[in-house]
């Protein structure tokens, strides 16, 4: 067994994905929890050759989970949780650190370490790169949007928090 390194729930709470130092991502089910009996996974996808920490679901599209791989993988894969299919995968060049999903339009955000420390923003469900936003002089930790989903605040390792007008106003 492997540390989970990440870690979220999808939004109708159904579904509940983990990402591990072994580069896999589990899908968990909540009809399937028993509280007499071992919780079996629903899914395990083995695709990731690096640490899965970036999870993110789509809120616009029920059962479909982004997730991001660290060094030595570098990709973002996109998932049907309902047919466990893998739908995408993109080479983003750096390690995936954490991913968000823009609530008003179908575009991705990935933060990045080793070695480009930046963001990007991909258009779903091409996954065309429309934007990459630097500032950051190390690995972009965490993200967060604003309630009405225009900006985001991220935290890094080199100790900085910043504030990104990403989003278009809906």
């Amino acid at each position: 067994d492997q540390e989970v390194c990440g870690l979220k729930w999808s939004p109708s709470g159904r579904q509940l994905a983990s990402g591990g130092n072994d580069n896999v991502v589990h899908i968990w089910d909540r009809s399937l929890v028993s509280l007499n009996s071992p919780t079996r996974c629903l899914h395990r996808f083995e695709e990731h050759r690096g640490a899965v920490k970036a999870l993110a679901w789509s809120p616009f599209q029920s059962n479909l989970l982004a997730s991001g791989g660290g060094v030595g993988d570098n990709c973002i894969k996109m998932w049907n949780t309902r047919t466990g299919a893998r739908l995408n995968s993109v080479d983003t060049g750096s390690q995936v650190c954490s991913l968000l999903w823009n609530k008003n339009e179908r575009e991705l955000l990935s933060s990045h370490g080793f070695t480009e420390n930046q963001l990007t923003l991909w258009k779903y469900p091409s996954m065309v790169k429309m934007a990459e936003l630097n500032g950051h002089t190390s690995r972009v930790l965490h993200m967060t949007q604003s309630p009405d989903g225009c900006m985001v605040a991220t935290a890094a390792a080199d100790e900085t928090m910043r504030l990104w007008n990403v989003f278009e106003t809906p």
